[in-house]
Protein backbone atom coordinates (compact mmCIF):
# COMPACT_ATOMS: atom_id res chain seq x y z
CA UNK A 1 0.00 0.00 0.00
CA UNK A 2 0.91 3.49 -0.58
CA UNK A 3 1.24 5.82 2.39
CA UNK A 4 -1.66 8.07 1.68
CA UNK A 5 -3.53 4.31 1.09
CA UNK A 6 -2.27 3.75 4.57
CA UNK A 7 -3.16 7.10 5.91
CA UNK A 8 -6.89 6.98 4.31
CA UNK A 9 -7.59 3.54 6.31
CA UNK A 10 -6.80 4.75 9.42
CA UNK A 11 -7.92 7.66 9.51
CA UNK A 12 -11.37 5.99 8.49
CA UNK A 13 -10.85 3.55 11.53
CA UNK A 14 -9.64 6.40 13.82
CA UNK A 15 -12.94 8.47 12.85
CA UNK A 16 -15.20 5.46 13.53
CA UNK A 17 -13.96 5.36 17.05
CA UNK A 18 -14.22 8.85 17.54
CA UNK A 19 -17.75 9.23 16.33
CA UNK A 20 -18.84 6.21 18.87
CA UNK A 21 -16.95 7.40 21.28
CA UNK A 22 -17.20 10.86 21.40
CA UNK A 23 -21.01 10.91 19.82
CA UNK A 24 -21.85 14.60 21.90
CA UNK A 25 -18.78 16.52 21.29
CA UNK A 26 -19.06 18.99 18.07
CA UNK A 27 -15.48 20.04 17.42
CA UNK A 28 -14.52 16.68 17.86
CA UNK A 29 -17.46 15.61 15.05
CA UNK A 30 -15.67 19.04 12.94
CA UNK A 31 -12.36 17.82 13.07
CA UNK A 32 -13.29 14.26 12.31
CA UNK A 33 -14.74 15.03 9.62
CA UNK A 34 -12.54 17.43 8.51
CA UNK A 35 -9.72 14.96 8.23
CA UNK A 36 -11.85 12.84 6.75
CA UNK A 37 -12.18 14.90 3.51
CA UNK A 38 -8.14 15.87 3.62
CA UNK A 39 -7.50 12.41 3.82
CA UNK A 40 -9.68 11.25 1.07
CA UNK A 41 -8.63 14.51 -1.23
CA UNK A 42 -5.17 14.08 -1.03
CA UNK A 43 -5.03 10.39 -1.63
CA UNK A 44 -7.54 10.99 -4.49
CA UNK A 45 -5.60 13.93 -6.18
CA UNK A 46 -1.97 12.16 -5.34
CA UNK A 47 -2.03 8.66 -5.86
CA UNK A 48 -5.52 8.42 -7.94
CA UNK A 49 -8.90 6.23 -6.90
CA UNK A 50 -8.51 2.67 -7.39
CA UNK A 51 -10.95 -0.90 -7.41
CA UNK A 52 -8.76 -2.22 -4.67
CA UNK A 53 -9.31 0.76 -2.19
CA UNK A 54 -13.66 0.49 -2.92
CA UNK A 55 -14.09 -1.18 1.23
CA UNK A 56 -12.60 1.82 2.66
CA UNK A 57 -14.37 4.20 -0.05
CA UNK A 58 -17.65 2.96 1.78
CA UNK A 59 -16.63 3.38 4.96
CA UNK A 60 -15.60 6.92 4.21
CA UNK A 61 -19.16 7.72 2.42
CA UNK A 62 -20.54 6.08 5.25
CA UNK A 63 -18.67 7.72 7.80
CA UNK A 64 -19.12 11.24 6.13
CA UNK A 65 -22.72 10.65 5.42
CA UNK A 66 -23.18 10.02 9.77
CA UNK A 67 -21.10 13.60 10.61
CA UNK A 68 -22.88 15.32 8.41
CA UNK A 69 -26.23 14.26 10.00
CA UNK A 70 -24.98 14.54 13.77
CA UNK A 71 -23.43 18.10 13.12
CA UNK A 72 -27.04 19.04 11.56
CA UNK A 73 -28.65 17.78 14.56
CA UNK A 74 -25.92 19.41 16.79
CA UNK A 75 -26.36 23.07 15.00
CA UNK A 76 -31.05 22.26 15.01
CA UNK A 77 -30.67 22.07 18.59
CA UNK A 78 -27.93 23.67 19.95
CA UNK A 79 -26.73 20.61 21.83
CA UNK A 80 -26.86 16.80 21.39
CA UNK A 81 -30.03 15.07 22.79
CA UNK A 82 -29.22 11.54 24.29
CA UNK A 83 -32.85 9.06 25.37
CA UNK A 84 -32.89 8.68 28.92
CA UNK A 85 -33.94 5.34 27.44
CA UNK A 86 -31.57 4.23 25.60
CA UNK A 87 -29.37 1.11 27.43
CA UNK A 88 -25.74 1.11 27.98
CA UNK A 89 -25.92 -2.03 26.66
CA UNK A 90 -27.51 -1.33 23.28
CA UNK A 91 -24.84 0.65 22.98
CA UNK A 92 -21.96 -1.05 23.01
CA UNK A 93 -23.45 -4.22 21.10
CA UNK A 94 -24.15 -0.94 18.18
CA UNK A 95 -20.62 0.11 19.28
CA UNK A 96 -19.07 -3.33 18.50
CA UNK A 97 -20.64 -4.52 15.45
CA UNK A 98 -19.95 -1.15 13.64
CA UNK A 99 -16.10 -1.53 14.94
CA UNK A 100 -16.03 -5.50 13.84
CA UNK A 101 -17.36 -3.88 10.23
CA UNK A 102 -15.18 -0.89 10.24
CA UNK A 103 -11.71 -3.50 11.24
CA UNK A 104 -13.28 -5.69 7.96
CA UNK A 105 -13.99 -3.33 5.36
CA UNK A 106 -10.18 -1.70 6.03
CA UNK A 107 -8.93 -5.72 6.28
CA UNK A 108 -10.30 -5.93 2.37
CA UNK A 109 -8.39 -3.04 1.17
CA UNK A 110 -5.59 -4.02 2.52
CA UNK A 111 -5.71 -7.68 1.45
CA UNK A 112 -6.83 -6.34 -2.35
CA UNK A 113 -4.01 -3.87 -1.87
CA UNK A 114 -1.66 -6.67 -0.83
CA UNK A 115 -2.77 -8.90 -3.82
CA UNK A 116 -2.21 -5.99 -6.04
CA UNK A 117 0.02 -3.28 -5.05
CA UNK A 118 0.69 0.10 -6.76
CA UNK A 119 4.43 -1.40 -7.75
CA UNK A 120 7.67 0.62 -8.73
CA UNK A 121 9.74 -0.79 -11.60
CA UNK A 122 12.75 -2.20 -11.52
CA UNK A 123 15.68 0.77 -12.70
CA UNK A 124 16.99 -0.28 -16.66
CA UNK A 125 20.93 -1.20 -16.03
CA UNK A 126 21.76 0.66 -19.23
CA UNK A 127 23.45 4.16 -19.77
CA UNK A 128 20.90 5.48 -21.92
CA UNK A 129 17.55 7.20 -21.30
CA UNK A 130 13.96 5.70 -23.22
CA UNK A 131 11.63 7.77 -25.51
CA UNK A 132 8.90 6.85 -27.03
CA UNK A 133 6.27 7.69 -29.41
CA UNK A 134 3.40 6.00 -30.96
CA UNK A 135 2.37 5.52 -34.68
CA UNK A 136 -0.82 4.58 -36.70
CA UNK A 137 0.47 2.78 -39.96
CA UNK A 138 -1.51 1.51 -43.12
CA UNK A 139 -0.45 -1.37 -45.49
CA UNK A 140 -2.16 -0.38 -48.43
CA UNK A 141 -0.76 -3.91 -50.26
CA UNK A 142 -3.02 -5.85 -47.88
CA UNK A 143 -6.99 -6.53 -47.65
CA UNK A 144 -7.77 -6.70 -43.88
CA UNK A 145 -9.30 -10.46 -43.33
CA UNK A 146 -10.85 -10.13 -39.90
CA UNK A 147 -13.60 -6.68 -40.86
CA UNK A 148 -16.72 -7.45 -42.56
CA UNK A 149 -16.06 -4.47 -45.07
CA UNK A 150 -15.05 -5.02 -48.28
CA UNK A 151 -11.63 -3.29 -49.09
CA UNK A 152 -10.52 -2.82 -45.65
CA UNK A 153 -6.30 -2.47 -45.41
CA UNK A 154 -4.42 -3.93 -42.98
CA UNK A 155 -3.53 -1.49 -40.29
CA UNK A 156 -1.34 -1.55 -37.20
CA UNK A 157 -0.20 0.22 -33.77
CA UNK A 158 3.21 0.70 -33.24
CA UNK A 159 5.53 2.21 -30.15
CA UNK A 160 8.82 3.46 -31.00
CA UNK A 161 11.13 2.79 -28.14
CA UNK A 162 14.74 4.82 -28.76
CA UNK A 163 17.50 5.56 -26.63
CA UNK A 164 17.50 9.25 -24.78
CA UNK A 165 21.05 11.00 -23.49
CA UNK A 166 20.20 11.01 -19.21
CA UNK A 167 20.08 14.79 -19.24
CA UNK A 168 17.69 15.19 -22.50
CA UNK A 169 15.34 13.06 -20.35
CA UNK A 170 15.36 15.25 -17.19
CA UNK A 171 12.80 17.28 -16.15
CA UNK A 172 10.55 15.14 -18.56
CA UNK A 173 7.59 13.84 -17.40
CA UNK A 174 7.52 9.90 -17.27
CA UNK A 175 4.80 7.88 -19.33
CA UNK A 176 2.43 5.50 -17.38
CA UNK A 177 1.61 2.42 -18.13
CA UNK A 178 -1.32 2.74 -20.92
CA UNK A 179 -4.99 1.52 -20.14
CA UNK A 180 -4.44 -1.08 -22.87
CA UNK A 181 -2.67 -3.69 -20.46
CA UNK A 182 -5.57 -4.06 -18.26
CA UNK A 183 -7.66 -5.05 -21.02
CA UNK A 184 -5.01 -7.45 -21.95
CA UNK A 185 -4.37 -8.80 -18.12
CA UNK A 186 -8.39 -9.07 -18.21
CA UNK A 187 -8.65 -11.20 -21.24
CA UNK A 188 -5.94 -13.60 -20.48
CA UNK A 189 -6.93 -14.17 -16.83
CA UNK A 190 -10.58 -13.68 -16.39
CA UNK A 191 -10.58 -11.23 -14.19
CA UNK A 192 -12.54 -7.86 -14.83
CA UNK A 193 -10.87 -5.05 -16.18
CA UNK A 194 -11.39 -2.20 -13.68
CA UNK A 195 -9.33 -4.35 -11.08
CA UNK A 196 -5.92 -3.35 -13.42
CA UNK A 197 -7.36 0.56 -13.86
CA UNK A 198 -4.88 1.84 -11.88
CA UNK A 199 -1.98 0.92 -14.32
CA UNK A 200 -2.45 3.95 -15.38
CA UNK A 201 -1.09 6.10 -12.16
CA UNK A 202 2.25 3.90 -12.58
CA UNK A 203 4.72 5.42 -13.45
CA UNK A 204 7.47 3.96 -16.14
CA UNK A 205 10.88 5.11 -17.15
CA UNK A 206 9.69 6.52 -20.40
CA UNK A 207 9.51 9.83 -21.65
CA UNK A 208 8.37 11.49 -24.49
CA UNK A 209 9.30 14.28 -26.89
CA UNK A 210 13.29 13.95 -26.25
CA UNK A 211 15.53 14.05 -29.20
CA UNK A 212 16.91 10.46 -30.07
CA UNK A 213 20.55 10.67 -28.20
CA UNK A 214 23.69 11.16 -30.64
CA UNK A 215 26.39 8.85 -28.29
CA UNK A 216 25.95 6.61 -31.61
CA UNK A 217 25.57 7.42 -35.29
CA UNK A 218 22.72 4.86 -35.18
CA UNK A 219 21.57 2.02 -32.95
CA UNK A 220 20.34 -1.77 -33.81
CA UNK A 221 16.63 -2.04 -34.34
CA UNK A 222 14.67 -5.15 -32.53
CA UNK A 223 10.62 -5.83 -33.01
CA UNK A 224 8.35 -7.38 -30.35
CA UNK A 225 5.25 -8.98 -30.96
CA UNK A 226 3.24 -9.48 -27.74
CA UNK A 227 1.44 -12.57 -27.07
CA UNK A 228 -2.28 -13.02 -27.94
CA UNK A 229 -4.90 -10.83 -25.70
CA UNK A 230 -1.74 -9.22 -25.22
CA UNK A 231 -0.97 -5.92 -25.70
CA UNK A 232 2.73 -4.19 -27.12
CA UNK A 233 3.59 -2.74 -23.27
CA UNK A 234 3.03 -6.11 -21.69
CA UNK A 235 6.82 -6.47 -21.23
CA UNK A 236 8.28 -2.96 -20.85
CA UNK A 237 10.42 -4.01 -17.83
CA UNK A 238 12.41 -5.94 -20.78
CA UNK A 239 12.29 -3.29 -23.10
CA UNK A 240 13.53 -0.56 -21.02
CA UNK A 241 16.21 -2.67 -20.73
CA UNK A 242 17.24 -3.47 -24.05
CA UNK A 243 16.70 0.33 -24.97
CA UNK A 244 18.69 1.47 -22.01
CA UNK A 245 21.69 -0.78 -23.92
CA UNK A 246 21.40 1.10 -26.93
CA UNK A 247 18.74 -0.85 -29.03
CA UNK A 248 15.63 0.82 -31.08
CA UNK A 249 12.71 -1.53 -30.20
CA UNK A 250 9.76 -1.01 -32.12
CA UNK A 251 6.52 -2.98 -30.64
CA UNK A 252 3.59 -3.98 -32.74
CA UNK A 253 -0.24 -4.76 -31.67
CA UNK A 254 -1.79 -7.05 -34.24
CA UNK A 255 -5.63 -6.33 -34.57
CA UNK A 256 -8.03 -8.80 -33.69
CA UNK A 257 -5.25 -10.96 -32.22
CA UNK A 258 -4.12 -8.18 -29.78
CA UNK A 259 -6.61 -7.22 -26.54
CA UNK A 260 -7.65 -3.87 -27.78
CA UNK A 261 -5.91 -1.72 -30.24
CA UNK A 262 -6.97 1.72 -30.45
CA UNK A 263 -6.27 4.11 -33.29
CA UNK A 264 -5.68 7.67 -33.24
CA UNK A 265 -9.25 8.34 -34.51
CA UNK A 266 -10.55 6.92 -31.42
CA UNK A 267 -11.46 3.50 -33.28
CA UNK A 268 -10.99 0.35 -30.95
CA UNK A 269 -10.33 -3.26 -32.55
CA UNK A 270 -11.24 -5.64 -29.38
CA UNK A 271 -9.82 -9.09 -29.64
CA UNK A 272 -11.65 -11.51 -32.09
CA UNK A 273 -11.78 -15.14 -30.16
CA UNK A 274 -10.52 -18.22 -32.07
CA UNK A 275 -13.76 -20.51 -33.58
CA UNK A 276 -14.09 -23.75 -32.28
CA UNK A 277 -12.67 -26.44 -34.76
CA UNK A 278 -13.20 -30.51 -34.65
CA UNK A 279 -9.93 -31.44 -35.14
CA UNK A 280 -6.37 -30.62 -34.23
CA UNK A 281 -5.46 -30.02 -37.80
CA UNK A 282 -8.06 -27.55 -38.45
CA UNK A 283 -7.06 -25.36 -35.30
CA UNK A 284 -3.23 -25.78 -36.22
CA UNK A 285 -3.83 -24.59 -40.13
CA UNK A 286 -5.86 -21.83 -38.54
CA UNK A 287 -2.98 -21.06 -36.56
CA UNK A 288 -0.63 -21.19 -39.67
CA UNK A 289 -2.54 -18.01 -41.34
CA UNK A 290 -2.54 -16.08 -38.09
CA UNK A 291 0.50 -16.50 -37.86
CA UNK A 292 1.28 -15.94 -41.23
CA UNK A 293 -0.28 -12.64 -40.94
CA UNK A 294 0.99 -11.74 -38.06
CA UNK A 295 5.03 -12.31 -39.58
CA UNK A 296 3.30 -10.03 -42.39
CA UNK A 297 2.88 -7.68 -40.14
CA UNK A 298 6.53 -7.98 -38.69
CA UNK A 299 8.01 -7.27 -42.36
CA UNK A 300 5.84 -4.33 -43.12
CA UNK A 301 6.70 -2.72 -39.78
CA UNK A 302 10.76 -3.39 -41.21
CA UNK A 303 9.84 -1.64 -44.35
CA UNK A 304 8.50 1.12 -43.18
CA UNK A 305 11.41 1.41 -40.65
CA UNK A 306 13.42 1.39 -43.76
CA UNK A 307 11.83 3.93 -45.45
CA UNK A 308 12.29 5.91 -42.83
CA UNK A 309 15.66 5.74 -42.46
CA UNK A 310 16.26 7.37 -45.41
CA UNK A 311 12.99 9.87 -45.00
CA UNK A 312 11.52 10.54 -41.59
CA UNK A 313 8.81 13.31 -41.54
CA UNK A 314 9.68 13.72 -37.47
CA UNK A 315 13.12 13.64 -38.37
CA UNK A 316 13.85 11.41 -35.57
CA UNK A 317 14.94 7.86 -37.03
CA UNK A 318 16.33 9.14 -40.34
CA UNK A 319 20.15 7.89 -40.31
CA UNK A 320 19.69 6.50 -36.65
CA UNK A 321 18.28 2.60 -37.79
CA UNK A 322 21.14 0.36 -38.55
CA UNK A 323 19.02 -2.03 -40.38
CA UNK A 324 22.29 -4.06 -41.46
CA UNK A 325 21.20 -5.39 -37.52
CA UNK A 326 17.54 -6.01 -36.68
CA UNK A 327 16.40 -8.58 -34.33
CA UNK A 328 13.03 -9.70 -33.49
CA UNK A 329 11.36 -11.32 -30.50
CA UNK A 330 7.93 -12.21 -29.33
CA UNK A 331 6.20 -14.41 -26.18
CA UNK A 332 3.62 -17.09 -26.83
CA UNK A 333 1.62 -16.01 -30.09
CA UNK A 334 4.59 -13.68 -30.74
CA UNK A 335 7.04 -16.01 -29.86
CA UNK A 336 5.33 -18.45 -33.17
CA UNK A 337 5.28 -14.67 -35.18
CA UNK A 338 9.04 -14.30 -33.91
CA UNK A 339 9.87 -17.95 -36.10
CA UNK A 340 8.04 -17.41 -38.46
CA UNK A 341 9.17 -13.92 -39.33
CA UNK A 342 13.32 -15.49 -39.53
CA UNK A 343 11.66 -18.05 -41.78
CA UNK A 344 9.96 -15.79 -44.06
CA UNK A 345 12.33 -12.27 -44.00
CA UNK A 346 16.65 -12.94 -44.18
CA UNK A 347 16.10 -9.20 -43.04
CA UNK A 348 15.70 -10.47 -39.67
CA UNK A 349 19.51 -11.44 -38.16
CA UNK A 350 18.27 -12.73 -35.19
CA UNK A 351 15.48 -14.19 -32.72
CA UNK A 352 14.26 -14.79 -29.54
CA UNK A 353 10.87 -16.85 -28.66
CA UNK A 354 9.62 -16.59 -25.04
CA UNK A 355 7.62 -19.90 -25.11
CA UNK A 356 6.02 -19.58 -28.70
CA UNK A 357 4.71 -22.20 -30.99
CA UNK A 358 6.06 -22.95 -34.60
CA UNK A 359 3.29 -22.42 -37.43
CA UNK A 360 4.28 -22.05 -41.08
CA UNK A 361 7.13 -21.94 -42.91
CA UNK A 362 8.90 -22.42 -39.98
CA UNK A 363 8.00 -26.02 -39.46
CA UNK A 364 9.26 -27.01 -42.72
CA UNK A 365 12.40 -25.06 -43.15
CA UNK A 366 16.01 -24.84 -41.83
CA UNK A 367 16.38 -21.33 -39.75
CA UNK A 368 19.44 -19.32 -41.04
CA UNK A 369 19.83 -16.91 -38.47
CA UNK A 370 20.91 -17.37 -34.30
CA UNK A 371 17.54 -18.24 -32.66
CA UNK A 372 17.20 -18.55 -28.88
CA UNK A 373 13.65 -20.34 -27.16
CA UNK A 374 13.21 -19.80 -23.78
CA UNK A 375 10.40 -22.16 -22.14
CA UNK A 376 8.77 -22.03 -18.71
CA UNK A 377 9.21 -25.14 -16.11
CA UNK A 378 5.69 -25.42 -15.89
CA UNK A 379 5.31 -25.75 -20.00
CA UNK A 380 8.09 -28.11 -19.91
CA UNK A 381 6.55 -30.59 -17.18
CA UNK A 382 3.49 -30.26 -18.73
CA UNK A 383 5.49 -31.69 -22.07
CA UNK A 384 6.98 -35.17 -19.89
CA UNK A 385 5.58 -38.49 -20.94
CA UNK A 386 4.06 -39.14 -17.30
CA UNK A 387 2.62 -35.63 -16.66
CA UNK A 388 -1.12 -35.19 -15.83
CA UNK A 389 -1.95 -32.02 -16.70
CA UNK A 390 -1.04 -30.28 -20.12
CA UNK A 391 -0.57 -26.40 -20.09
CA UNK A 392 -2.95 -24.84 -22.92
CA UNK A 393 -0.06 -23.18 -24.99
CA UNK A 394 1.19 -26.48 -25.52
CA UNK A 395 -0.68 -28.56 -28.55
CA UNK A 396 -0.20 -32.25 -30.21
CA UNK A 397 2.08 -30.94 -32.88
CA UNK A 398 4.52 -29.01 -30.96
CA UNK A 399 6.70 -31.30 -29.64
CA UNK A 400 7.61 -32.67 -32.96
CA UNK A 401 8.02 -29.09 -34.63
CA UNK A 402 10.32 -27.77 -31.93
CA UNK A 403 12.16 -30.74 -32.42
CA UNK A 404 12.60 -30.38 -36.21
CA UNK A 405 13.06 -26.49 -35.60
CA UNK A 406 15.92 -26.72 -33.11
CA UNK A 407 17.49 -29.55 -34.39
CA UNK A 408 17.23 -28.77 -38.61
CA UNK A 409 18.49 -24.76 -38.05
CA UNK A 410 21.67 -24.06 -39.84
CA UNK A 411 22.59 -21.53 -37.19
CA UNK A 412 23.05 -21.39 -33.17
CA UNK A 413 20.29 -22.14 -31.54
CA UNK A 414 19.70 -21.60 -27.45
CA UNK A 415 16.74 -23.68 -25.39
CA UNK A 416 16.32 -22.74 -22.25
CA UNK A 417 14.04 -23.71 -19.19
CA UNK A 418 13.21 -21.41 -16.44
CA UNK A 419 11.63 -23.32 -13.14
CA UNK A 420 8.83 -21.85 -11.12
CA UNK A 421 8.01 -19.73 -14.71
CA UNK A 422 4.65 -20.06 -16.12
CA UNK A 423 3.47 -18.59 -19.53
CA UNK A 424 2.75 -15.30 -18.11
CA UNK A 425 6.32 -15.54 -16.03
CA UNK A 426 7.72 -13.76 -19.48
CA UNK A 427 5.61 -10.61 -19.21
CA UNK A 428 5.18 -7.80 -16.30
CA UNK A 429 3.03 -9.86 -14.56
CA UNK A 430 4.73 -10.97 -11.77
CA UNK A 431 5.36 -6.89 -10.72
CA UNK A 432 1.44 -6.77 -10.89
CA UNK A 433 0.28 -9.17 -8.31
CA UNK A 434 3.62 -11.08 -6.56
CA UNK A 435 1.45 -13.02 -4.21
CA UNK A 436 -0.41 -14.78 -6.94
CA UNK A 437 2.12 -14.85 -10.13
CA UNK A 438 5.97 -14.52 -8.81
CA UNK A 439 6.10 -18.09 -7.86
CA UNK A 440 9.62 -18.85 -5.77
CA UNK A 441 11.38 -15.74 -6.44
CA UNK A 442 10.82 -12.11 -6.06
CA UNK A 443 8.81 -10.10 -8.76
CA UNK A 444 12.09 -7.84 -9.65
CA UNK A 445 14.28 -11.69 -9.96
CA UNK A 446 11.33 -12.64 -12.02
CA UNK A 447 11.60 -9.68 -14.67
CA UNK A 448 15.62 -10.10 -14.55
CA UNK A 449 15.81 -12.91 -15.69
CA UNK A 450 14.14 -12.59 -18.94
CA UNK A 451 15.40 -9.48 -19.79
CA UNK A 452 18.95 -10.46 -18.69
CA UNK A 453 18.94 -13.15 -21.53
CA UNK A 454 17.29 -11.08 -23.88
CA UNK A 455 20.01 -8.59 -23.77
CA UNK A 456 22.98 -11.61 -23.91
CA UNK A 457 21.30 -12.65 -26.70
CA UNK A 458 20.92 -9.62 -29.08
CA UNK A 459 24.25 -8.38 -27.62
CA UNK A 460 25.69 -11.51 -28.35
CA UNK A 461 24.53 -11.61 -32.15
CA UNK A 462 24.06 -8.24 -32.63
CA UNK A 463 26.54 -6.27 -31.41
CA UNK A 464 28.90 -9.49 -31.41
CA UNK A 465 29.83 -8.98 -27.56
CA UNK A 466 30.57 -12.23 -25.78
CA UNK A 467 28.23 -13.49 -23.64
CA UNK A 468 29.00 -15.55 -20.27
CA UNK A 469 25.03 -15.95 -19.84
CA UNK A 470 24.64 -17.83 -22.65
CA UNK A 471 27.82 -20.23 -22.60
CA UNK A 472 26.29 -22.23 -19.25
CA UNK A 473 24.38 -22.21 -16.46
CA UNK A 474 24.57 -18.98 -14.24
CA UNK A 475 24.77 -18.43 -10.92
CA UNK A 476 23.07 -15.47 -10.34
CA UNK A 477 20.01 -17.28 -12.26
CA UNK A 478 20.05 -20.81 -10.70
CA UNK A 479 16.35 -21.37 -12.37
CA UNK A 480 17.31 -21.11 -15.93
CA UNK A 481 19.15 -24.57 -17.23
CA UNK A 482 20.31 -24.93 -20.73
CA UNK A 483 19.58 -27.92 -22.52
CA UNK A 484 22.02 -29.79 -24.42
CA UNK A 485 20.10 -31.34 -27.30
CA UNK A 486 18.84 -28.44 -28.20
CA UNK A 487 21.79 -26.00 -27.78
CA UNK A 488 23.97 -25.80 -30.23
CA UNK A 489 26.75 -23.51 -31.61
CA UNK A 490 27.15 -24.44 -35.72
CA UNK A 491 28.26 -21.26 -36.66
CA UNK A 492 31.83 -21.10 -36.90
CA UNK A 493 32.31 -17.22 -36.55
CA UNK A 494 30.40 -17.38 -32.84
CA UNK A 495 32.44 -20.03 -31.25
Amino acid sequence: MRILEWILVLVTVAATVLMLVFPKRSAMTVGTLTALILAVLLHGLINSFRVQMIPTYLVSLVLFITLIIQLMKSYRSGRYVQSAQKSNRRSWIKMTLVSILVLAFSAGSIILTWLLPAFTMPEPTGTYAIGTFSEHLVDESREETKTPDAGDKRELMINVWYPVDQEAAQGLPLAHYPSELGEAISLVFGIPSQVFSYLDTIPTHVVQGAEMSTVQSKYPVLLFSPGVRSARFQSMTMIEELVSHGYIVVGIDHPYTSAQVTFPDGREVSYQADPEFATSAELYQYNVEGIGIRADDASFVLDMLTQWNSHDPNQLLQGKLDLDHVGIMGHSYGGATTAEALAQDGRFQAGLSLEGGFWGKVSTTALKQPFMYIMSGGTAKSLEPDATETEKVAYPEFKPDLDRVMTSSLNDTYYLTVDNFFHQSFTDISLISPKMFARGMTPEHNVDITRSYALAFFDRYLKGEEQPLLQESSVQFPEATYDATYTKMRNEQTQ
